[in-house]
């Protein structure tokens, strides 16, 4: 087995509450990223605004140099946007290494209904990544970029599509490559979790009831457009919905009988 490659800790990405549930692991990283449809990018949109900002965008990691790089290998973050839109004119003019930024993502997979209010939570799935982000110039790997995302949004969509974009398309359209620097994930999985002064009260345990509701995303069945001429659901959109609907609540599903770790039994 090979070894599992992890970000360095740093007082930036170092998980402190919870700390059991926190990973560094590249692959679990990558993969919440990747499965989440949009991120929240921060910024520092410079001196004179007094609060950072923060964008939802759409993104996906890869490697343009070594595009057969698996998920738990050392990735970029591609983020895709519009050529006037702030962040991409600050991408544009900072010097050195880029524009410092932020990605999360974040995932629920389950509502925690314990005995008492404060004992609630969720089975989730979070990621951050830190890095400097600099505006894609090739044209190649802008290329690669753009079908990496669309085929995120829907695979194999990229080659089912008018391609590759006119050259209007090519210019309106902006990449931004985050070249990350350091990461951590947080993961809760399982059921509930309640203190014994609150299992061991019957007048409390006969009358609220506790458990987990899953959560998960659903794809409906595709509508035409208006302008829509072909008369089947292509193949790969239905085994898309298919394939991600049973994923998700089997996910869900599967989080609830995970083992609580020591650090939450009660």
């Amino acid at each position: 087995m090979g070894r599992t490659l992890t970000y360095p800790k740093k007082p930036s990405n170092t998980v402190n509450r919870y700390k059991h549930r926190a990973t560094y692991d590249l692959g679990a990283i990558h993969s919440i990223i990747n499965s989440t449809q949009v991120l929240h990018v921060s910024f520092s949109p410079g001196p004179s605004e007094p609060f950072p900002a923060i964008l939802p965008m759409i993104g996906q990691m890869g490697s343009f140099d070594y595009p057969s790089a698996s998920i738990d290998e050392p990735l970029d973050c591609y983020l895709h946007g519009y050529v006037s839109s702030r962040i991409m004119n600050l991408a544009r003019d900072s010097e050195g290494e880029g524009l410092p930024v932020c990605v999360a993502a974040s995932k629920v997979d389950g509502l925690i209904l314990s005995l008492t209010p404060n004992s609630h939570s969720y089975n989730y799935r979070s990621a951050i990544i830190q890095g400097y982000a600099q505006l894609v110039t090739d044209e190649a790997e802008k290329l690669y970029a753009m079908e990496l995302i669309t085929n995120s949004v829907l695979a194999d969509r990229w080659a089912n599509t008018r391609v590759p974009p006119d050259r209007a398309e090519m210019s309106s359209t902006v990449i931004l490559r985050v070249k990350v620097v350091s990461g951590s994930g947080k993961i809760r999985d399982g059921g509930v979790s309640d203190e014994k002064k609150d299992t061991g009260n019957e007048e409390v345990t006969d009358r609220v009831w506790t458990g987990v509701v899953p959560v998960w995303e659903t794809f409906g069945e595709p509508v035409p457009s208006d302008q829509n001429k072909v008369a089947e659901v292509p193949g790969y959109i239905s085994a898309f919905v298919a394939a991600q609907n049973a994923g998700n609540r089997q996910y869900a599903e599967k989080a609830i009988g995970v083992q609580l770790p020591k650090e939450e039994q009660h």
